[in-house]
């Protein structure tokens, strides 16, 4: 299997403003989730079935997380969806990755936890719940 790239995240200083720019500028649909999902603010950039998945192949969605002045919160990042989180865990750090944080519960989506690469750069790592 291959491992893709389903979702983007950059951070935002100020939601109302980033949902206003890139809904007028892209005619993305955002919705700004509660606070029980972080405040977050899901950005829609193509078609989504009932359950949310994309309707195109290879077309992403995205979303934009609190900006903070620290590592992890300051810079976009990709997030990749992997079969077994706990797996792709040990391979990142055998291949001389860090893990970055806790790794999560994202209700209603998976297991999410963020890495480091071998070039710094942070990346986050997805199992998605079963669909059915």
């Amino acid at each position: 299997m291959l491992n893709s790239v389903v979702h983007f995240e950059m951070p935002s200083k100020n939601k109302k403003r980033t949902q206003k720019f890139y809904s007028d500028v892209f005619g993305w649909n955002m919705e700004l989730l509660n606070e029980k999902m972080g405040n977050y603010l899901m950005a829609y950039t193509a078609e989504t079935d009932k359950d949310g998945m994309v309707k195109t192949p290879g077309a992403i969605n995205g979303g934009f997380f609190d900006y903070k002045n620290e590592k992890g919160f300051n810079m976009p990042h990709l997030v990749i969806a992997v079969e077994n989180l706990q797996k792709s865990m040990k391979d990142i750090t055998t291949q001389g990755g860090e893990l970055f944080g806790d790794m999560m519960d994202i209700p209603g989506i998976g297991k999410y936890i963020s890495f480091k690469d071998t070039d710094d750069n942070l990346v986050g790592m997805l199992e998605p719940n079963p669909r059915g």
